[in-house]
């Protein structure tokens, strides 16, 4: 994978973590600290990094058996994902309204980072397929998350969650792309 593709997919995977931390900035009762915000990151970060290389593993184990098919397994993989992250960004915002409450639990917050780590999970299984450097990557898709999850703490306050909603959308046409483009590659289309 290139430098372009691992950074465009780290910031499509932090895409749901910045809409679950717009949301959780906004229910905070007063404007978030600084500190407060990368505690946040730092959770989201430290799990999306960790992820990849659970599903990474996975996928190895398993290579050798679907080897004729990886191509498809990425794309099938990174197509259903967007479309799921499209899905959910298209998704009615009333349904995702939470009530005002004071900092999250620890516990709250790992819960939801481990959710919206799911789809790094899945990434990490096709990165087993794939020529890709995995320990970069997790790296990538962990600052990656770092940065989006503090900034979207901090805006949460003052960004309609409509913005929030276009970044997941934006991050499901990312990974369909990546997936068409993998296919692509893989059966020489564009040679």
């Amino acid at each position: 994978m290139s430098l372009f593709s691992t950074i465009f997919l780290a910031f499509s995977m932090s895409s749901d973590a910045f809409v679950a931390s717009l949301s959780k900035g906004a229910a905070l009762p007063a404007r978030p600290s600084l500190r407060q915000a990368l505690r946040t990151g730092l959770v989201f970060g430290i799990i999306e990094t960790l992820t990849p290389l659970l599903g990474w593993t996975l996928g190895l184990s398993m290579a050798q058996y679907v080897a004729a098919w990886d191509h498809w397994i990425a794309f099938g993989l990174l197509s259903l994902l967007g479309a799921h992250m499209i899905h959910e960004g298209l998704q009615n915002e009333e349904a995702d309204a939470t009530p005002r409450r004071s900092a999250p639990s620890f516990l709250r917050l790992v819960m939801t980072a481990l959710a919206t780590s799911i789809d790094a999970l899945v990434i990490g299984i096709t990165l087993a397929f794939m020529d890709a450097n995995i320990l970069w990557t997790s790296l990538a898709i962990g600052t990656a998350t770092l940065l989006m999850t503090t900034l979207g703490v901090m805006l949460g306050r003052v960004i309609n969650t409509m913005i929030g909603k276009r970044a997941e959308i934006l991050g499901g046409l990312a990974l369909c792309g990546i997936g068409v483009a993998i296919l692509v590659d893989h059966l020489g289309l564009l040679a």
